[in-house]
């Protein structure tokens, strides 16, 4: 199946998880994909694993310029972009009390303030007829303890979904947010939390999903491609939850 023969695909944090998860898709469907990160050896280990079909950039979300440099060099490579995909993204537990500025600035600073310019700086490469990406979480709505600057910036992040799906829609660009649940990435090991603590939250977690397991990458990145095919030509400014039923009975034991 090449839904996305002939298109040039954008993951911002393609290296890892998510990102890289539905970059390999993206490229099983067709498509030629660019993967950024803030780590040169791992976006070359990733490109590498990609093949042939798939380009990496050193690039932080965080940083303006960063991006823009970014653009210059898929016009250069590619001339236009046909999927966006949001996906970079950091998650430091605090709780209330706990929070820094600096947590505060970089989680906002990658997770929405990032997200935004993103889209504002490709936009002038993007062609009509688009597809933008947002990878959110189903923490913007689930008061979960310890995200409360995590989730503030998804349901942010949402909330600009909606307002950009309505003003791109003149161009026939869709804007669509995923957001996931409970997933199997590194997302966690890199928030600092001891092991013990993490293998703890896991198994209570687990426990209260529907489908009584944790997704997996593969599992959005099937979600992320069909909204980027010409399948979901009708679908825009939508927010689209994979959590494994853990949304419509969080209380579920």
């Amino acid at each position: 199946m090449n839904s996305l023969s002939n298109k040039i695909a954008v993951v911002t944090g393609g290296n890892s998880g998510i990102g890289f998860a539905t970059a390999k898709e993206f490229i099983a469907q067709g498509a030629k994909v660019v993967i950024t990160g803030r780590n040169q050896s791992a976006i070359d280990e990733a490109v590498n694993q990609l093949g042939s079909n798939a380009s990496g950039f050193l690039a932080n979300a965080s940083e303006v310029k960063e991006t823009e440099s970014l653009v210059e060099k898929v016009k250069a490579k590619f001339g236009k972009v046909d999927i966006l995909f949001v996906n970079a993204g950091v998650f430091y537990p605090t709780p209330i009390g706990q929070i820094t500025e600096d947590g505060f600035d970089e989680q906002m600073g990658i997770n929405f303030k990032g997200a935004i310019f993103t889209i504002e700086k490709f936009l002038p490469i993007l062609v009509d007829g688009a597809s933008i990406i947002n990878l959110s979480s189903v923490n913007a709505y689930t008061g979960m303890p310890n995200t409360a600057v995590y989730a503030a910036s998804k349901a942010a992040l949402n909330s600009y979904t909606r307002t950009a799906a309505t003003e791109l829609a003149g161009r026939k660009i869709r804007v669509n947010a995923v957001n996931p649940g409970p997933i199997s990435t590194q997302i966690f090991a890199k928030s600092g939390l001891p092991e013990e603590m993490l293998t703890g939250f896991a198994t209570a977690l687990q426990n209260r999903i529907p489908l009584k397991r944790f997704g997996t990458p593969e599992d959005v990145a099937k979600l992320v491609a069909f909204l980027a095919s010409d399948a979901a030509s009708f679908i825009t400014g939508s927010e689209y939850n994979i959590d494994g039923g853990i949304n419509v009975n969080p209380l579920l034991a």
